[in-house]
């Protein structure tokens, strides 16, 4: 089975936490589908033959696109692979992009899971986002979505700047009442080059300090699972069968393919792994789409090593023990660094797994840090 990933880079504006790749003009859409189609029919060889169990649109702001053109795509991908017939078609969308018959229309197209960057349900936490939505139209958009899609995804924020408890009790509660299949739950995370981190800098603002993050995270947790949802990996949440199947995918380490400008790929072939990625430029990207790698590298068995200890750590299904020592270079110190995380109450172990227990999602990447490096 192999996934697909699209990144549709277009966005009205740039939101000020955000560093994913993106232009803030539209007036490219039509030259980006056709270099899209061109690479897409470079790279026939790495599709034909295949069955296709989950494609994801993702950005940018897909639902800025008009439909058709994401219809055309499907179509044409359609014609390289085959389809699983219980494939999950899954597309971003903002609530302000979805009134009149775009929901119906992306039905048409194709679409099966509709996953809403919602971010709050709450007018302080929107305005203090920078989101040009509302927060009626985070709760219409996302019941509409509910009464037309088999699957749909909510995103919530946690940690904005002056949140308190109350606030994101009332998102939580606010999506619990609608109860998506689906809902992923972000800290917010000071990155580099953002508008965002550039403000908490100069102490134009400030956001809350990890410990009050830290108690809005086990509250989303504690929340979610007495109502019925499967914390399946550290940010996301579903309801029984209703995992973002792409992005599980990506997480076990299975193949996927990225097209668009910055988009990932992971492939093996003959024992090798290699990661791909276009370049993060939309003019380089339409210049050459039949050449728009950007780099490509073969893993070594470190690298290896490193990425499957990190990335099953993030999810449910757990880490093999067995593995983790076969592969550890760490000795003796490995047996105690497992004994101190029992201790701490952060990880716990069954039939030969490690898992990460509620409070260890908090430290995922510090306690792969330490079985990877000690």
């Amino acid at each position: 089975m192999l996934s697909l990933y699209v990144h549709i880079p277009f966005c009205k504006t740039r939101c000020s936490y955000c560093d994913f790749y993106l232009v803030t003009r539209t007036d490219h859409i039509d030259a980006f589908f056709k270099a899209l189609s061109l690479e897409t029919r470079s790279r026939s060889s790495e599709l034909k033959g295949r069955t296709i169990s989950a494609i994801h649109f993702g950005g940018g702001t897909p639902s800025l696109v008009p439909v058709g053109y994401i219809a055309r795509w499907l179509e044409e991908i359609a014609a390289l692979c085959l389809f699983a017939p219980d494939i999950e078609i899954a597309f971003e969308a903002n609530p302000e992009d979805l009134g009149g018959s775009a929901m119906d229309d992306l039905r048409l197209a194709g679409i099966t899971r509709l996953s809403l960057g919602v971010q709050s349900f709450t007018p302080e936490k929107l305005q203090a986002l920078g989101r040009r939505h509302s927060a009626l139209e985070s709760q219409e958009a996302t019941a509409r979505a509910l009464q037309k899609f088999e699957s749909v995804s909510v995103d919530l924020i946690c940690g904005v700047p002056g949140e308190q408890l109350s606030l994101w009790e009332a998102d939580l509660q606010a999506a619990l009442r609608l109860r998506p299949q689906h809902i992923s739950v972000y800290m917010l995370s000071l990155e580099p080059k953002t508008r965002l981190s550039r403000d908490v800098l100069r102490g134009d603002i400030s956001v809350p300090d990890d410990e009050v993050q830290a108690s809005l995270y086990e509250l989303a947790q504690s929340e979610l699972v007495s109502r019925g949802y499967t914390h399946y990996e550290v940010s996301n949440f579903c309801l029984e069968g209703c995992h973002s199947r792409y992005n599980l995918a990506s997480w076990k380490r299975e193949h996927y393919l990225g097209f668009g400008p910055s988009a990932h790929s992971f492939f093996v072939c003959d024992g090798k792994e290699t990661r791909s990625a276009n370049v993060s430029s939309l003019t380089r990207y339409m210049a050459a789409p039949g050449q728009a790698v950007n780099f490509r590298e073969e893993l070594s068995a470190e690298e290896r090593f490193t990425e499957e200890v990190f990335l099953s750590l993030r999810i449910n299904s757990g880490l093999d023990v067995e593995f983790l020592r076969k592969e550890n270079k760490l000795g003796l110190r490995l047996s105690q660094t497992i004994t101190r995380f029992e201790q701490k109450g952060w990880i716990t172990q069954h039939e030969g797994r490690i898992y990460l227990t509620p409070k260890g999602f908090l430290f995922a990447d510090l306690i792969a840090g330490d079985f990877i490096f000690g």
